[in-house]
């Protein structure tokens, strides 16, 4: 499933709000050298591309999940939006979309 994610964090690195999905770490394995990773904050990093400047991933220290952008993801997927994160932290210039609403004591 996808999340928007309407965070000053998110939003300052994307331009917008992000939709991603959220992978355990132990599912996955992120390779290539035009990988590179930036702590962006105490609480987490960010994967992006050093070659194009995509954003790619959003991995929480504390946590064992790597948010994967769904935007970066080659051809049809499948997934599908449906819930929406730290919508208090929205920007002024649009209106939230028709999601629920996952609370930010239930991530953790």
């Amino acid at each position: 499933p996808i999340a928007l994610c309407h965070c000053t964090m998110c939003r300052k690195a994307s331009g917008h709000y992000t939709a991603a999905t959220a992978v355990p770490n132990d599912r996955i394995t992120i390779t290539g050298d035009s990988l590179q990773w930036f702590r962006s904050s105490d609480y987490a990093e960010r994967g992006f591309c050093n070659a194009c400047g995509s954003s790619l991933f959003f991995r929480p220290f504390s946590k064992n999940r790597t948010a994967i952008f769904a935007g970066s993801i080659d051809g049809s997927t499948g997934l599908k939006l449906e819930s929406q994160i730290w919508t208090e932290s929205k920007g002024d210039y649009y209106e939230l979309p028709d999601l629920p609403v996952i609370e930010q004591s239930e991530l953790d």
